[in-house]
């Protein structure tokens, strides 16, 4: 799909101090044009700054060049991905170990499944390693993180694991992730419906 976007209607000029509003246009925006082209291939400064309603000149306030936009857009997915397992887990039952942590997984996956070109770019991106002996930082090792959490809930509620809740928040994601992607290569995407059941599955397995 070409750059050539449809401008929306002319936008209201940002008063003085609202710059960290223009930046959240800007992804906004830059995140829809990810949905239209499929990747971040197609994705430039020029088609993000007509999407906007901005001139190009506009957005170099707030990335320096494409590859700043780039991440700036990772950032912000990643962020839209965390709300929304927030919102999955803060719906269930507060008592219910096992539901929330299965509500995260499934948010993990629809996110995925209905963002194939957001998802793309962000499992694209390596890991920044700080230091030798330093954990390497990436906001996929965080959704690891969320997943580990729940099941250290779960076994402290008395839903015993049959491996420690670390390495269980590694089996879930990397099962989800790994079912998610044969679902985005699937030529008519006709397993969509079996993939949570698919998770709910490989949930059930980590516990003893």
């Amino acid at each position: 799909m070409s750059e050539e976007v449809e401008v929306s209607a002319p936008r209201t000029r940002n008063r003085w101090g609202e710059g960290d509003r223009l930046r959240g246009e800007i992804l906004d925006a830059a995140s829809r044009l990810l949905s239209e082209l499929g990747g971040e291939d197609g994705l430039t400064i020029r088609g993000v700054a007509r999407a906007v309603g901005i001139a190009p000149a506009s957005i170099y306030q707030h990335f320096t060049d494409r590859s700043a936009l780039v991440e700036g857009l990772l950032e912000y997915e990643f962020a839209r991905m965390r709300a929304a397992m927030a919102a999955a887990e803060a719906s269930e039952d507060p008592a219910d170990a096992v539901g929330r942590v299965r509500a995260l997984v499934h948010a993990y996956c629809q996110f995925a499944m209905d963002n194939p070109g957001h998802y793309r770019l962000m499992t694209a991106n390596g890991a920044t390693q700080p230091g030798p002996d330093a954990r390497p930082r990436r906001p996929l090792l965080e959704v690891v993180d969320l997943l580990s959490a729940g099941f250290a809930r779960c076994d402290a509620a008395g839903h015993p694991l049959r491996v420690p809740a670390d390495r269980a928040g590694v089996i879930a994601f990397v099962g989800a992730h790994g079912r998610v992607a044969l679902f985005h290569n699937s030529p008519r995407r006709a397993s969509a419906d079996t993939v949570l059941p698919f998770v709910d599955e490989l949930v059930s397995l980590v516990f003893a």
